[in-house]
């Protein structure tokens, strides 16, 4: 499956076929939560969060690629995502884009 962040793809056709979307509610546990209270005194990067925010991304990326498929598209074009803090210590990420059946 094609799937780029521009919104044209250069020598390709397509008929554009709607929105898709994916997304995921992550949240940490009371282990990383504590680490990354400590580390914040210190500094540095809190690899706990980095490492949920990339399986968030990951999530909300394959079941957009669902919705895609269920569309029957052979593609995705002006890939984007969005996070937003749900609730201390949880976030939502979405990923969205349109999805399009090649020519």
């Amino acid at each position: 499956m094609l799937l780029t962040t521009t919104e044209q793809v250069m020598g390709r056709e397509y008929e554009i076929l709607g929105l898709v979307k994916g997304a995921t509610i992550q949240s940490k546990h009371i282990g990383r939560d504590l680490g990354a209270g400590l580390k914040s005194i210190v500094g540095g990067e809190l690899t706990g969060y980095t490492e949920m925010m990339e399986e968030a991304r990951e999530v909300a990326m394959q079941r957009m690629v669902e919705d895609a498929k269920r569309m029957g598209a052979d593609g995705i074009v002006g890939i984007r995502f969005s996070t937003s803090a749900i609730m201390q210590g949880a976030a939502e990420v979405m990923a969205y884009g349109t999805a399009v059946k090649l020519k």
